[in-house]
């Protein structure tokens, strides 16, 4: 089912900047809508939404999540097929095929092109057929201290 848009809903706009079918619409400043033709459920209005006005296919309101925190996919190189289904499921198209064969094969892998661009959805985990994604939470560097002597 559709993701909605409940009362809560203060028309910031936020969830239909990141929307990547543009199933969303309203003005500024007041309520907006998601077109349950156009919506493809990867949930990416519910995680930019301030308000938790966003409620998922069961009727459950949405928890904003930072976006440096949403989940992106990591593949197994070694055991991918290289057939391309993640690329072709990708909705925002940051995954691509890499234009270098991987450990002297003669075939080429999908990797993650635009970490910034990617809106966690997991379509590409979903589709994977040999189940070689997995979406995880960006892990934060640490930066080394310096010691005193």
């Amino acid at each position: 089912m559709s993701y909605t848009i409940s009362e809560k809903c203060n028309g910031c706009g936020a969830c239909m900047r990141v929307c990547p079918a543009d199933a969303i619409t309203g003005e500024k400043k007041k309520a907006h809508a998601i077109d349950a033709n156009l919506c493809i459920e990867c949930g990416a209005c519910g995680k930019v939404c301030p308000q938790s006005g966003i409620l998922d296919g069961n009727g459950i309101a949405c928890t904003m999540i930072k976006r440096s925190e949403w989940p992106k996919p990591e593949i197994t190189v070694e055991t991918c097929i290289a057939c391309g289904i993640c690329v072709d499921a990708c909705p925002v198209g940051c995954l691509a095929m890499s234009e270098r064969p991987r450990n002297k094969g003669v075939d080429a892998f999908p990797y993650l092109k635009d970490a910034k661009a990617c809106i966690g959805c997991g379509f590409c985990r979903a589709d994977c057929p040999m189940d070689v994604i997995a979406m995880l939470k960006p892990v934060k560097e640490k930066k080394a201290s310096s010691e005193v002597a």
